[in-house]
């Protein structure tokens, strides 16, 4: 297994659980130890091992992100307009998506919540924790804003409040490049630091996740059985469709009105959606991407330098995109009907958290727990999600990649070149 990568491992997890999950049923024993509190301990241990990276991974790559915008002395015309672009274009991805997911209401098959056929817990079990969610007005939205500036940022870090979070780790990396450079130059190297040492973790902690989807998938089959697949299988549908959607329609508006033809970009970024697609990672994709942007659509190297690096670094409207679907998915199993405000809160939230994802394979389940702990979901549901995730990864990578070069091509047509070969 070890040599195999970790997609194919997570597949063959995936179908011996459901083998083992089948065979085993309910009340199957081993040694006087129910299989099913086995699959149960290595799901949850796998989840746990996730939550426990959360704060510092989100934190540094924040920090490191923002702090190496500064540093650059870019933040003039250029990066103004590269950050607008990335933010309407995520937001956008995250519209699509939020639209897709309450028409097609994937968590609810033949009029009932899918929570039972995935094997998630009662509402009645967590009706503490799931109060939070239900019952929000409109006045709330001050709350959310309330809460991106918390008293304790350590508390708020504790109890799960990442809006907090996210907001000081944007002022840190800020005003860290303002101060003497002596001590900016030691703080931006403690947190690569920190964020190398993070990413360390986060792909050690990776290599286990086949065994935590067995666990995960394994303890669903087995109380179930193929129950699951339905709601997993229109759960997936509306992320591709929604993916689709914004590729070839909202993005593809865009370019159309900054002048380039769509086909032709599509046809001169095909090497780098390709490696985009088989890599899962956008970082891993940014030497292609940028041979792409520069010989085959003719943007200048000034261009592409700057707005690529930090496109792979704070655009991902797939990620986004899909971090929003999941979180309602997650929420309309367990028979939800979440109000316009934390509906706004979910998008809110994919935003900021898009920015911090770093560009390598399943970083997005980390983002997604940060979500449902903000919305006040149970984490639970994010075992499901694994079922499905490798493939929606390298979609969501390759729409990530499309839509740098989108912005690479735009802002340079905005700048006044003229030897654009797209347009």
């Amino acid at each position: 297994m070890g040599k195999l990568k970790l997609h194919w491992q997570m597949l063959i997890a995936i179908i011996a659980a459901t083998i083992v999950g089948l065979w085993s049923g309910a009340n199957s024993e081993l040694l006087g130890v129910a299989l099913y509190d086995i699959f149960n301990f290595i799901g949850t241990l796998f989840l746990n091992a996730l939550k426990m990276i959360i704060v510092p991974l989100v934190m540094s790559s924040i920090i490191v992100g923002v702090a190496g915008l500064g540093h650059s002395d870019n933040l003039g015309r250029l990066s103004a307009k590269t950050i607008t672009f990335y933010m309407l274009t995520s937001l956008l991805s995250i519209t699509v998506g939020l639209i897709l997911v309450n028409l097609l209401v994937p968590g609810v098959i033949d009029g009932e919540a899918a929570g039972t056929r995935l094997n998630l817990s009662s509402p009645d079990a967590i009706s503490e924790q799931l109060s939070r969610v239900e019952g929000r007005s409109a006045g709330d939205i001050t709350a959310v804003f309330l809460r991106m500036v918390p008293p304790n940022i350590v508390k708020a870090a504790s109890d799960g409040q990442m809006l907090g979070l996210i907001f000081f780790s944007l002022l840190f990396g800020v005003f860290m490049t303002r101060i003497t450079k002596q001590f900016s130059h030691t703080m931006l190297d403690f947190w690569n630091g920190v964020y190398e040492t993070m990413m360390a973790v986060t792909m050690f902690i990776m290599k286990f996740a086949p065994i935590g989807v067995f666990g995960l998938v394994a303890k669903t089959v087995a109380v179930t059985g193929f129950d699951a697949f339905q709601p997993l299988l229109i759960f997936f549908i509306t992320v591709v469709l929604a993916l689709a959607f914004h590729v070839f329609v909202s993005l593809s508006l865009m370019l159309r009105l900054a002048g380039v033809n769509p086909l032709k970009h599509y046809r001169a970024m095909l090497p780098a959606l390709l490696t985009a697609f088989s890599t899962a990672s956008s970082s891993g994709t940014l030497p292609v991407t940028i041979e792409c942007v520069e010989k085959n659509a003719g943007v200048s190297n000034r261009t592409t330098s700057f707005v690529l690096p930090l496109g792979a670094t704070i655009n991902m409207d797939g990620t986004a995109l899909y971090e929003c679907v999941a979180a309602m998915f997650i929420a309309q199993a367990y028979g939800l009907d979440l109000s316009f405000v934390t509906q706004f809160i979910i998008v809110l939230v994919a935003l900021l958290t898009s920015i911090g994802v770093a560009g390598i394979p399943a970083a997005s389940l980390v983002a997604i727990t940060v979500i449902l702990g903000v919305v006040g979901l149970p984490l639970e549901g994010i075992g499901m999600l694994l079922v499905t995730d490798r493939i929606l990864d390298m979609l969501r990578t390759s729409v990530n990649v499309f839509s740098d070069s989108c912005g690479a091509v735009i802002i340079a047509k905005t700048e006044g070149e003229k030897d654009i070969l797209v347009g």
